[in-house]
């Protein structure tokens, strides 16, 4: 059984307030013990290239690193896994990287969330819990009543996602997430390694347990 870190960072660096490298490093200089690389429109070499360092940041913070969609720059670096987009094959995920490997994918209602386990995904991201300039063609926001509609009834991880930052992080879990995911707040942040911080603080949440594979080289730990 894998332990996940309560926290998921996502990468976008178009809304990133410094370069993308810098602003992982203070992340996990922060606590941040989980970050998945999201930027597809980077060149296949460009994105290999850009998680081998986050990997081996990683790895020197005992944290975890993941890609967005990509198996074939997962399994290259050595990252944890993959995180899938709301049409993506966990099957064919899983058939490329096998049982160890992470598998997450994204989710927006009860009927994707429901499918995602049945087709045996470790952990998925729901979103949008909150109106988000991240997601704005999602659909309306599901709010906190939606997410606890869904969330504590599930036998995997949910981690709510959209809107998500340190002021309504604890609402997310206390609605019954598993942990948050958040993008922009982190991309944005003037001083991301204090953002981070007050999120961790504000979820005082220990390792979310996740049914299944997801183990990591590294065994990253978390201290939150």
């Amino acid at each position: 059984m894998a332990s996940l870190p309560p926290l998921l960072v996502i990468t976008d660096r178009k809304q990133a307030s410094q370069p993308l490298i810098n602003i992982a490093l203070a992340l996990f200089a922060g606590g941040c013990r989980w970050i998945s690389l999201r930027e597809p429109d980077l060149k296949p070499n460009e994105r290999v290239n850009m998680l081998y360092r986050l990997v081996n940041f990683g790895e020197r913070a005992r944290a975890r690193v993941s890609v967005h969609a990509d198996y074939d720059a997962a399994m290259t670096t050595g990252a944890t896994g993959v995180h899938l987009p709301r049409h993506g094959s966990i099957k064919t995920a899983r058939a490329y990287l096998g049982n160890r490997a992470l598998i997450g994918i994204s989710t927006h209602d009860r009927n994707e969330v429901q499918q995602a386990i049945a087709l045996g995904a470790d952990y998925v991201t729901l979103s949008p819990i909150f109106p988000s300039a991240s997601k704005p063609d999602y659909g309306p926001a599901l709010g906190l009543d939606g997410l606890a509609a869904i969330a504590k009834s599930a036998p995997i991880p949910v981690y709510a996602l959209g809107g998500v930052d340190a002021g309504n992080a604890a609402a997310c879990r206390a609605a019954g997430a598993a942990g948050v995911a958040i993008m922009g707040a982190a991309m944005r942040a003037a001083d991301p390694e204090a953002m981070v911080r007050r999120v961790i603080a504000s979820l005082g949440a220990p390792l979310v347990s996740a049914p299944g594979g997801g183990h990591s080289a590294a065994n990253p730990t978390q201290s939150a």
